[in-house]
């Protein structure tokens, strides 16, 4: 009894086993080969970050049995590890579940595209479809294929120095926009001084009580200070006589001349007796319609806008004079408050304030920094070339000028130039803390992000430094390289660019070849990543001379580029040629 229940047992087990061995399922496993597989793009490549890829997957008549499940995994394997698309499952036509179905008896075909993220590791790496394959209880695993080889990885190309901003003037405004003349140093600033000598109606002869007047007196002060200070020099002293714009205009002209003649001598004899050497100029206006324009504007006498609509459409004084005279009503009040007041000699002062010198500045800068305003601060970081020196002129000014957001920031720029970028993030905030919503500061928060791989938050950062300068745009350039948006970032990196190797690293993954060599080869300065990617424009085009040439010339400028050529699949056709192989010998 024993040996039949024996023999029984034997004969299940060899009847499953062929079964099995039979099976739909092994069958398949059998001529996995019969299944076609192609990936687009042929060579994968990193965009944005991320390796995509996209899988087609042909099956022929009659191979997918109707009742077996396949679940495909694809898998970037590189040296030290492996990174797994996520998987995707076919099914026959008897299989109760929601996946892709496949048909028996017409084939059929399913595309798949997946995204991981990339790292360097993935330059020489094979796609590989490791499948497996289920039928009710039963499993098997096919024999693992690899589609692809390698990852072409010139987006990764991009020299990611985003650009920093000095902070240098105040906001003129509560708008934000900033004027390059607002608190910026400058050593001689021009300045002046005016006062009025006023005439009576067709008189020349000026009346005691206008020499006394405040404003005459203070005109002889301010000249007399200016001429004898050492940091002020009189330029000269300007006259200029006017007539009011009534009666004859011959009359008006001999007017004009007598008044300038009678306030030239005024001052000449003024100066003379203060014992004060100065040019003075002189001219004359027979009628000051200007003036009459400027004083009806800030009047309120009646057809005000009718008088200046009059001055608008006329332009011959004679039609003026009496299109002003025939608004009877209002002449009169013309007459007695606007036109006493342009019958007068305008004599101004000029003077340069003349600041510290250079020597000075940069003296108390390392010296005594708290004797120097903001503005000469900032101008003695300007004329040193030794970054030591600005860090420390921009530290002694952020401990001087506490409230003031540029000595933090521009401390934070030294920091980023020499590499330290948490340092410079902490500078930054303490500037954005002083003033929030600063166009330069969020620039260089968005800088501290793009190093920092933090993409979404450099671009808010960027998109609220509109109005900061030229550096934004070359920001952005960067950020859209880096986000695989190439066509954006071509756009951003202009003709005016500085950054010819990002635009034409740009040019070149937005397809435009042509482009991207016109802008390498008008770099002022070739270097070593110019020469790179010249040769990956000569590669493609198949120049395979000039191709050589920019290799050699890119790892003689700098030696990183030998490693990146010899396994940069962009050269790949060229991988058993003999010059290529000499290049890293």
């Amino acid at each position: 009894m024993k040996k039949v229940s024996l023999m029984m047992s034997l004969l299940f087990a060899m009847s499953a086993f062929l079964m099995i061995g039979c099976s739909p399922l092994k069958k398949m496993q059998k001529n996995a080969a019969l299944i076609n597989y192609s990936v687009i793009p042929e060579v994968l490549e990193t965009h944005g970050g991320n390796v995509e890829a996209t899988i087609q997957s042909q099956f022929p008549e009659k191979y997918f049995a109707p009742k077996v499940t396949l679940t495909v995994m694809p898998v970037l394997k590189y040296f030290g590890g492996e990174t797994a698309y996520t998987p995707y499952v076919l099914q026959g036509e008897k299989v109760k579940a929601n996946n892709k179905v496949i048909p028996n008896k017409a084939g059929g075909s399913n595309t798949f595209k997946g995204t991981i993220p990339y790292n360097k590791e993935m330059l020489n790496a094979d796609l590989e479809l490791r499948i497996q394959g289920s039928m009710g209880n039963s499993s098997v695993s096919f024999k693992t294929i690899t589609v692809a080889k390698g990852v072409i990885a010139t987006s990764t190309l991009v020299d990611n120095s985003p650009l920093p901003i000095h902070g240098v003037q105040k906001r003129s405004n509560s708008s934000g926009i900033y004027d390059p003349t607002v608190d910026k140093y400058q050593r001689i600033v021009p300045d002046s001084y005016m006062a009025d000598l006023v005439y009576l109606i067709n008189s020349s002869d000026i009346r005691a009580q206008e020499l006394t007047k405040a404003e005459i007196a203070h005109l002889n002060k301010y000249i007399e200070e200016a001429y004898k200070a050492e940091n002020k020099e009189l330029k000269n002293v300007e006259v200029s006589a006017y007539a009011s714009p009534d009666g004859a205009l011959d009359l008006n002209s001999q007017l004009a001349g007598k008044r300038e003649g009678s306030a030239s001598g005024v001052i000449e004899k003024d100066l003379q007796k203060n014992r004060i050497k100065a040019d003075i100029t002189s001219k004359n206006t027979p009628e000051d319609w200007e003036g009459f324009k400027a004083l009806m504007e800030k009047s309120n006498i009646q057809d005000k806008d009718l008088i200046l609509r009059v001055l608008a459409m006329y332009s011959d004084p004679e039609v003026r004079e009496r299109e002003v005279k025939n608004l009877s009503s209002a002449f009169t009040k013309v007459s007695d408050e606007i036109l006493p007041q342009l019958r007068r000699a305008k004599i101004t002062a000029n003077v340069n304030l003349i600041g510290k010198t250079d020597a000075e500045i940069a003296r108390l800068a390392d010296s005594d920094p708290s004797r120097l305003n903001q503005a000469e601060l900032l101008y003695a970081a300007s004329i040193t070339n030794d970054p030591a020196r600005q860090k420390a002129i921009y530290a002694s000014f952020a401990k001087t000028y506490p409230d003031d957001w540029r000595g933090f920031n521009n401390v934070g720029y030294m920091e980023m130039s020499e590499g330290n970028l948490e340092a410079a993030a902490t500078n930054f905030q303490k500037a954005d803390q002083l003033d929030p919503k600063n166009p330069v500061i969020q620039n260089n928060l968005g800088c501290v992000a793009l190093k920092n791989g933090e993409w979404l938050k450099a671009e808010e950062l960027f998109g609220a430094a509109t109005g900061a300068g030229k550096e934004v745009r070359e920001n952005l350039g960067i950020l859209k390289i880096k986000q695989g948006d190439y066509d954006t970032a071509v756009k951003y990196l202009g003709e005016e660019s500085s950054s010819y190797a990002n635009r034409g690293l740009a040019q070149l993954l937005n397809g435009d070849n042509t482009g991207a060599l016109n802008t390498l080869n008008s770099a002022p300065v070739e270097s070593g990543r110019i020469a790179y990617l010249k040769a990956i424009v000569y590669a493609r085009a198949g120049k395979t001379s000039q191709m050589y040439e920019a290799l050699v010339n890119s790892i003689r400028k700098d030696p990183a580029y030998k490693i990146i050529a010899e396994n940069d699949l962009e050269f790949a056709k060229y991988s058993g040629d003999q010059n290529f192989k000499l290049l890293f010998k």
